[in-house]
Parts: structure tokens; C-alpha cells; sequence
């Protein structure tokens, strides 16, 4: 985000999206001590939808946070099951494709394996 600033992005022109509100103290924590972070919009990537940015990072995007533990082990079946992955995933679109120039996905190994579809793997 450094870079971003740097080249004339302005902070109110960057979007940081986590999974969960949950998350949202260690995104902040993550940008703090950088110029203008306090314009630097961090919200839930449910909220996401509609917004539009000059650059976006998606952050914590770790094994177990993306999909969400939680709403995984809570599937009723395999189709719910399915369900659920296919809605993790289009909240990882939609958070992504509120970038109008510049993306960054960050997590922690092991990485969610919605990056795979990234890397095209």
C-alpha cells in the first residue's frame, strides 16, 4: 500500500477487505504508521458490494478464515456443503472486483485455497 500511496493513490482511494468484522483489528494493525490510514476504508467483505476503488487488498486470506471454519463445519450436508463454498467464494469475487487498477491478496501459509484459482492451479 506503501507503493500505492506513493505513486498518487490517495489513502480514501484504497479499499481493505477482510473475511469478518472479526478481522478487522488486525487489518487496521497491519496498516498503522502508514500515511493516511485512518482514510483507508476497512470493512467486512460483505459490505464490499457496490464500492468501488482505485486499489483493493483483500487481507487475510488464510486457510481457515476463507471459507470460514466456522460456517464449513456447521454444513448440514453435502449440498449445503456446496452452498457454502460457492457463497466464500463469490464474497472473494466481489471483495476483488471492487479494484479498479490494483489487487493485492495477502494471507498467512497455509493460504486459503481460493488463491490456487488465482495462481490458476
Amino acid at each position: 500500500m506503501a507503493t500505492w500511496l506513493g505513486e498518487g493513490i490517495s489513502a480514501h482511494e484504497i479499499g481493505l477487505f477482510v473475511r469478518s468484522s472479526q478481522l478487522i483489528a488486525r487489518a487496521r494493525a497491519a496498516i498503522a504508521g502508514l500515511d493516511g490510514a485512518e482514510q483507508i476504508l476497512t470493512a467486512p467483505m460483505d459490505l464490499a458490494k457496490g464500492l468501488e476503488f482505485r486499489a483493493v487488498v483483500v487481507m487475510a486470506c488464510d486457510e481457515g478464515v476463507l471459507p470460514l471454519d466456522e460456517r464449513v463445519t456447521d454444513s448440514a450436508g453435502e449440498a449445503e456443503l456446496d452452498d457454502i463454498y460457492e457463497t466464500e467464494r463469490r464474497l472473494l469475487y466481489v471483495a476483488c472486483t471492487r479494484a479498479r487498477e490494483h489487487l493485492l491478496l495477502s494471507g498467512v501459509t497455509p493460504a486459503s485455497e481460493y488463491l490456487s484459482d488465482f495462481a490458476g492451479k
